[in-house]
């Protein structure tokens, strides 16, 4: 075969990888929305790693690696998650103001079982409603990143930084340890299944609001033991 119907045949199949997984990537978009704030465009999601996936597809070489899609999803989420931290919509004031709604939703829960009003957390926090609002949905964004990604978010300084990762692993297991059957169902369904909160509902039986405060007691006690060594 001639050199230049090789390169030709070569790109073309490197162009096919992309429009055969081009649906798959589209559907993870999709997946990865259902878990994020309305003001989070799923077009914007779905074109970043659609342009992720046609740069793999073309640099991909089957000699190097034998399963392009187990290769490209990793890299076609983690351009998603890129853009969603490129948003920096985690202040340093929205930060703190995130650690006071958890304490006071979890405080309110535990009485009504039901989260309070934006108007209650804004009077209770001192804080208007709009950054109340602006607080929560930095919140869902966070809340898709990983577990360790949390942990050093939401700390002034990072407490990883000091921590290996064997430990940070040994230190969530102890944690889920102390929570039941169901509730570490929840932990694996959101992270590792990547359902949404509804999902989980409609699977588990039990609200989006009682899942959401499970999820965030896991993540704080995690960031306490840290803490605490």
């Amino acid at each position: 075969m001639p050199h230049n119907a090789y390169v030709d045949a070569v790109q073309n199949r490197r162009d096919e990888l992309a429009v055969q997984y081009l649906p798959a990537v589209k559907a993870m978009a999709y997946r990865l929305k259902e878990r994020l704030p309305s003001s989070v465009d799923y077009n914007d999601l779905a074109a970043i790693a659609t342009e992720e996936l046609v740069k793999l597809s073309r640099r991909y070489d089957e000699a190097q690696n034998d399963s392009f899609w187990g290769y490209a999803k990793t890299r076609a989420y983690g351009a998603m998650l890129d853009y969603l931290r490129s948003l920096d919509i985690v202040s340093r004031s929205s930060r703190r103001i995130i650690k006071g709604i958890d304490l006071e939703v979890t405080a309110y829960m535990a009485n009504h079982e039901e989260e309070p009003s934006v108007e209650y957390l804004a009077e209770k926090l001192g804080e208007t409603p709009e950054k109340i609002k602006d607080a929560r949905i930095a919140a869902e964004i966070y809340a898709v990143m990983p577990i360790d990604e949390q942990l050093t978010l939401m700390n002034e300084r990072s407490t990883l930084e000091t921590v290996e990762q064997d430990d940070l692993i040994d230190t969530i297991k102890e944690v889920l340890g102390h929570y039941n059957e169901r509730e570490q169902m929840i932990i694996q369904l959101y992270y590792f299944e990547e359902l949404s909160l509804k999902e989980i509902s409609e699977m588990l039986g039990i609200t989006e609001s009682r899942i959401s405060q499970i999820h965030k007691s896991v993540l704080k006690k995690i960031r306490d033991s840290l803490g605490s060594e």
